[in-house]
């Protein structure tokens, strides 16, 4: 009973089955403790922000087919030069494309983390 007094949150009206697997994992501090760091969630929120638009989603299907420089892609996606650099900029920041200068062109391909991204959703895309 004295480990429970320890790790009991008496400032908080607890259920007990809560309470008790508060207790287990170490009370509000091995709580916190078990959470990822701020950089890790701050990354994980742009990237969904990033994922969280139809036409940035079809960008990165497009490219998960082949590399492709930007007068492709906004034949497919019919929009305007500025709105299809920002949705490229969106996805450059999330770290799931980079654009390769090859000539007077921008190649844009799939990162590693991209390419991981577009396997999940094309393999689900499917069903």
């Amino acid at each position: 009973m004295t480990e429970k007094n320890e790790c009991r949150e008496d400032t908080l009206p607890l259920p007990p089955e809560v309470e008790e697997a508060l207790c287990r994992c170490g009370g509000i501090a091995g709580l916190t403790g078990r959470l990822p760091g701020d950089d890790v969630l701050e990354r994980e929120s742009a990237l969904h922000r990033a994922l969280a638009d139809p036409l940035r989603l079809k960008i990165l299907a497009m490219l998960a087919v082949q590399p492709l420089c930007v007068c492709v892609i906004k034949v497919v996606l019919g929009i305007a030069d500025s709105k299809l650099s920002y949705h490229l900029s969106v996805l450059k920041k999330a770290g799931l494309i980079i654009g390769e200068a090859q000539g007077n062109w921008i190649i844009y391909r799939l990162t590693t983390e991209g390419e991981a991204w577009a396997r999940r959703f094309m393999g689900n895309a499917g069903r």
